[in-house]
């Protein structure tokens, strides 16, 4: 498995290996899948098959609508160059509140943080800010790697409290069967100290990490864009 046109070093040398991965495990899961439902009974033929890729495809359905509209959020989004006019504005922003160094990331945690609590889906979020933030950030000397790292950092961190959150209900549910009188409230003044130390603990841990010991937040991930 080589690059084709010559060699290829690091990460880069597994590319076509790193190309084959859904095909892999879409045989490593179907054919097991298929021997197993054989052998019980559950397929007796490719009709079955074929019912079961599609009952289990139907829970899919809530995100493929939600990326439809999300792709022409972000298709109307970049025709109209709004996201390019914000990046620009932004970051000329950023460098007059001299913001234009790591303190940015802070910030744009708490943005995202925020975001959460009123956007449930990650890839919807994403969709939203990626747009604006990658060129702005860019602007001012940091990779999409790096942004996006900071990203799922304040993603991650106010799930537990938001009722958008898909799991929710289903937290709920469970909590409620060892506390008949528990609520939705109840769940969130629960969740909200553990919510606080993740998002101290994490941003500190992003820092320490990209900043003061220098660690790449990937494979090949530079954590400084060159600006013009």
């Amino acid at each position: 498995l080589r690059e084709p046109g010559g060699e290829a070093t690091g990460i880069k040398a597994l590319g076509p290996f790193l190309h084959s991965v859904v095909p892999m495990i879409v045989v490593f899961f179907l054919v097991p899948g298929f021997v197993y439902g054989r052998v019980t009974g559950t397929m007796k033929n490719d009709r079955d098959a074929i019912d079961a890729m599609a009952a289990s495809m139907s829970s899919m359905g809530l995100y493929i609508v939600l990326v439809f509209f999300a792709a022409q959020f972000v298709e109307a989004f970049n025709y109209s160059r709004l996201g390019t006019i914000l990046a620009v504005l932004g970051a000329d922003g950023l460098r007059a509140l001299n913001l234009d160094n790591p303190l940015v990331f802070g910030p744009f945690i708490l943005a995202c943080a925020l975001i959460n609590l009123l956007i449930g889906s990650a890839s919807a979020k994403w969709a939203l800010i990626a747009p604006i933030f990658i060129p702005m950030m860019m602007q001012i000397g940091y990779s999409p790697e790096v942004v996006q790292c900071a990203y799922r950092v304040g993603d991650s961190v106010t799930n537990i409290i938001t009722p958008m959150m898909s799991y929710f209900g289903l937290i709920l549910a469970f909590a409620a069967r060892y506390d008949r009188k528990l609520g939705i409230g109840t769940l969130i003044a629960t969740m909200l100290p553990y919510s606080l130390v993740f998002f101290v603990g994490w941003t500190a841990f992003f820092y320490l990490w990209v900043f003061a010991l220098g660690l790449p937040v990937g494979p090949d991930a530079p954590t400084l864009y060159p600006t013009p």
